[in-house]
């Protein structure tokens, strides 16, 4: 049946007999389908679903290619950790619903060593305040001071918060308001009530110029209702009367943060008056201490000038002095009145 040929190693060709494959009685079959509509039909529906796949794939391309809005910038957060840095209020409001208490002790100057322990053991002053955020950006309160037993009431409003790309700075308001209540049955120190008055205002500018440190400056308006005077008779004519001291007191305060770790600060914190007054000027302060910190208080200790313990008598009133000076007259006035102080402030969100 089979034959190959061999030539030398070549393999043979395989050679088969067609009467061979004539025994075989090979037979192809192929079936149709019964009906002869099925195939157009199956081609039909193969294009539809190609066509949906391609319809489809040009829709999620569109989409994806449709530009995303862009992220709105948000306002630097934690410019200062707390409401005050040392004897200023800082450029911060608490968010809506904060309610905040604050002490805050000045011990007495020191320089008298052990005889009060550099006036750790000397009259102290001490204030106690309570805050509130009714609504964002404002804060309201309210506190009581030891020396002149001093009422006063405070409001914050945050105008301008520092955001990128839109302001560097943030730039809050602050005024309070004091009354004197102090004993005066015979009406010899304030005449009238309104004399008990004395009022402050300051619009706080400030940056944050890193994750680690914030300064901010505070042109200040200090007013005062009652001041003393005396008469200087001038001829025969009359008299007239000269004041000791201006009604109205301008300053300047700048205060600054430098963060040494995730909890702790050094800070520094001076002002300036800048109006001249006719006799008893207020001395600069100049302070400068540790913060400490935590989610819900904020604890600052730290050595200063200002022992009043609100904002308008200390720029009117400050009698201790940072720096030794010789004035006109040639007088010295001695300098290095510094005293320890701390504050505590303990923040509750409602």
């Amino acid at each position: 049946m089979f034959k190959r040929s061999m030539t030398g190693s070549e393999p043979a060709p395989l050679i088969i007999k067609l009467s061979y494959l004539k025994k075989i009685n090979v037979k192809l079959k192929i079936k149709l389908p019964k009906s002869l509509f099925a195939l157009p039909v199956c081609l039909v529906g193969c294009l539809f679903l190609l066509q949906t796949s391609t319809l489809y794939a040009q829709d999620s391309t569109g989409v994806a290619k449709e530009p995303t809005a862009p992220l709105k910038a948000r306002p630097v957060k934690n410019t200062f950790d707390g409401t005050w840095i040392i004897d200023d209020q800082t450029v911060m409001v608490p968010v809506k619903g904060t309610f905040q208490m604050d002490i805050m002790h000045r011990f007495g100057t020191v320089g008298n060593g052990y005889q009060d322990l550099d006036g750790i053991f000397a009259p102290a002053n001490i204030r106690l305040g309570l805050n509130y955020a009714p609504i964002n950006n404002l804060y309201i309160g309210i506190g009581f001071a030891k020396t002149d037993l001093l009422w006063d009431g405070n409001a914050k409003y945050a105008i301008i918060k520092q955001t990128r790309g839109q302001s560097p700075v943030s730039i809050t308001y602050f005024g309070d308001i004091a009354y004197n209540t102090t004993l005066d049955p015979q009406h010899s120190n304030f005449p009238r009530t309104t004399d008990r008055l004395t009022s402050f205002n300051e619009l706080i500018i400030a940056r944050k110029f890193s994750d680690n440190f914030s300064l901010q400056v505070a042109p200040t308006l200090s007013h005062q209702n009652a001041v003393n005077g005396y008469y200087t008779k001038l001829d025969s004519t009359g008299s007239k009367v000269f004041e000791e001291m201006k009604h109205d007191q301008f300053g300047i305060a700048v205060a600054g943060r430098y963060k040494i770790s995730a909890s702790t600060a050094i800070i520094v914190d001076y002002d300036q008056p800048i109006t001249q007054q006719p006799t008893n000027n207020p001395h600069p302060n100049l302070a400068f201490g540790f913060e400490f910190t935590t989610s819900g208080h904020t604890f600052q200790i730290f050595m200063g000038n200002y022992q009043l313990l609100n904002q308008a008598h200390n720029n009117l009133y400050n009698t201790n002095n940072p720096f030794g000076y010789t004035d006109s007259s040639g007088t010295k006035v001695k300098g290095g009145q510094f005293c320890v102080g701390f504050n505590i402030s303990r923040l509750w969100n409602f």
